[in-house]
């Protein structure tokens, strides 16, 4: 059966810390990345995700939700899958917002407990792209 594709929210720069605390991308599974161009010379990409949401309740529980994350205006991308590499799920996974563009990476990089993400760290990743903007939709299975 097909998935319904609700209405995007845009996040916006000061919701991202709410919207990381409740999805919870490490752990998660890429379902497909789709590369879309909707005008000539302007491209979209939407990454499709089995992620957990974290519940409210005193409860650890997360039940896994379907995420799409949809970057508008992309300037840069890489989606690269190596031949011969075992999928995996998501070990690390950053969303920031650097030089004017969202940034989202779903690569398994190291960083320090505490350290910020930079510009080298994305553009070494085999999975990320940079958009203006970065909408977000939780998919609901008919």
């Amino acid at each position: 059966m097909p998935d319904t594709m609700p209405e995007f929210t845009r996040l916006q720069l000061n919701d991202l810390p709410a919207f990381l605390r409740k999805h919870r991308l490490s752990g998660g599974r890429v379902r497909r990345v789709r590369l879309l161009y909707p005008r000539p010379r302007e491209a979209t990409v939407e990454f499709h995700l089995t992620v957990r949401e974290i519940a409210k309740s005193a409860t650890p529980e997360a039940k896994p939700v379907r995420l799409v994350l949809r970057l508008e205006g992309v300037e840069e991308f890489r989606i690269q899958m190596r031949p011969k590499m075992p999928r995996m799920r998501i070990e690390d996974a950053r969303i920031a917002y650097l030089n004017g563009l969202y940034f989202v990476n779903l690569d398994a990089w190291g960083l320090e407990p505490g350290e910020q993400p930079r510009l080298h760290d994305f553009r070494a990743s085999e999975t990320y792209a940079a958009g203006r903007e970065l909408a977000w939709a939780e998919i609901t299975p008919k």
